[in-house]
């Protein structure tokens, strides 16, 4: 059982939820039956061994986690999965019907750990192998974009800036068009723009206005040079929460061309298997969602 607090809830709770079924628990100190079903629940995911995370919200400390899932009384308890919510309770029901509750919506305890997709292939053994493959596959066909993109983005990830820039010349007048050369572009640009300034260069600008969004963006382009993926889409938030088309919509469009260089590649998969979809990226997308949206 874990306590789950307003800085911690996209990581216990949403992004948890992406790997298995994650049990919320809506109580408070003063609640009688909150002191009855709490305990029924920590048996409960010790006897369930794993198929659920049982996760508990004081509900008076954490007043705008408590008002986002619309609580009107305690205990109340709600079971996500995938990041939303799909069934809850109210008040102290005994064991069976709690039981009852949890077993309509987990998987059978056979399958509660199903086997991990079988890849077809291996990958290479090490990055300098990995590299030469792409090398070679950009090298037989030019003109295959895939191939020249993760060519592009191996030697960005192993530091090559200026081998990089070189591959990506022949791709780069259709980044306009196709959002994930353009992503290698914004990458690109970032480690130009960032030279030697770390993040830590704009941290009194910033102090000292929250709406130095020049600031900011530098900022999350410098974290984003040093691949500091989800430091730098925070940052990218901290703009957008205040101003979403600042500078023709900069914030978002680097935003998105962050979650374009780090999905990784879906894997293949024996017919039948569904590929699984990245916790980290499906966190951030609904992040920036959910700003967008509002």
């Amino acid at each position: 059982m874990i306590d789950v607090t307003l800085e911690n809830f996209e990581s216990e709770v949403i992004a948890a939820s992406m790997e298995q079924p994650v049990l919320v628990d809506f109580w408070a100190p003063w609640c009688g039956p909150c002191k009855v079903i709490g305990p029924i629940l920590e048996k409960l995911e010790i006897d369930y061994a794993g198929r659920f995370k049982l996760v508990k919200i004081d509900s008076d400390q954490e007043q705008q986690l408590a008002a986002a899932f619309g609580i009107r009384s305690i205990p109340t308890v709600v079971l996500l999965m995938n990041g939303q919510p799909v069934d809850g309770f109210m008040g102290a029901l005994p064991e069976g019907q709690v039981r009852q509750f949890l077993d309509k919506h987990l998987p059978p305890a056979e399958d509660a750990a199903p086997e991990e997709a079988t890849p077809v292939e291996e990958a290479p053994a090490d990055a300098a192998s990995q590299l030469e493959k792409l090398q070679h596959a950009v090298a037989t066909d030019p003109a295959d974009d895939n191939a020249r993109f993760d060519y592009v983005k191996a030697l960005l990830l192993a530091g090559r800036t200026g081998d990089a820039r070189d591959a990506f010349a022949p791709m780069a007048p259709r980044a306009a068009g196709v959002r994930r050369i353009e992503a290698l572009q914004r990458w690109l640009e970032a480690i130009e723009q960032a030279g030697g300034a770390g993040a830590r260069d704009f941290d009194a600008r910033i102090a000292a206005n929250k709406r130095d969004f020049d600031a900011r963006f530098a900022r999350a382009q410098s974290l984003m040079a040093g691949q500091r993926w989800t430091d730098a889409m925070d940052e990218l938030l901290e703009i957008l929460m205040r101003d979403k088309g600042w500078s023709e919509e900069l914030a978002r469009k680097t935003y998105i061309a962050i979650l374009e260089i780090i999905e990784p590649p879906r894997p293949k998969v024996a017919d039948g298997q569904i590929p699984p979809d990245d916790p980290t990226v499906a966190t951030y997308r609904r992040r920036l969602s959910s700003v967008v949206l509002s």
